[in-house]
């Protein structure tokens, strides 16, 4: 054999096999190597945007909390506020039937001491008529002078 001869048939074999490979597999594997790479890009970008929405995600919930606690504090002045009113309202009603049972006492006392100044009348009208008995030593008609005796404790 030839040494010449074999070096270009196996130029020629292996021109033979790159041509057969960037006509068949080459584009094959340009194919696949695109895909990859457009898959992989597509993955960053995707990893980039999902990075972007926790992004966003953490900064709405940081408002969302900001906003839970403006809402927790007008609700609680609110609250605070209702206390304020109901316990005002309990100190007037408290105060209404304080009035309400220092005038019924009042009244009570009044017409107690009017009862007592009528049996204080009776009583020294009875002691006035025994005395005028004892002194007179005589039997005073209580019928007949009831005009005088009302009059008497009328003055006193």
């Amino acid at each position: 054999m030839n040494f010449n001869a074999t070096l270009i048939g196996q130029m020629v074999a292996f021109a033979v096999f790159v041509w057969f490979c960037s006509k068949f597999i080459w584009p094959h594997i340009i194919k696949v190597m695109e895909d990859r790479k457009t898959r992989i890009a597509d993955g960053l970008a995707a990893a980039e945007k999902g990075m972007h929405d926790l992004e966003l995600a953490g900064k709405r919930a940081t408002e969302i909390l900001r906003e839970g606690k403006e809402q927790s504090q007008v609700l609680i002045a609110q609250a605070q506020k209702r206390h304020d009113e109901i316990v005002d309202e309990a100190k007037d009603n408290a105060r209404i039937e304080g009035d309400r049972i220092l005038g019924a006492a009042r009244a009570e006392i009044d017409q107690e001491r009017q009862q007592a100044k009528v049996e204080l009348r009776h009583e020294v009208a009875r002691l006035a008529v025994l005395g005028a008995e004892q002194i007179l030593m005589r039997e005073v008609n209580q019928a007949a002078h009831k005009e005088i005796l009302d009059r008497i404790s009328a003055g006193l």
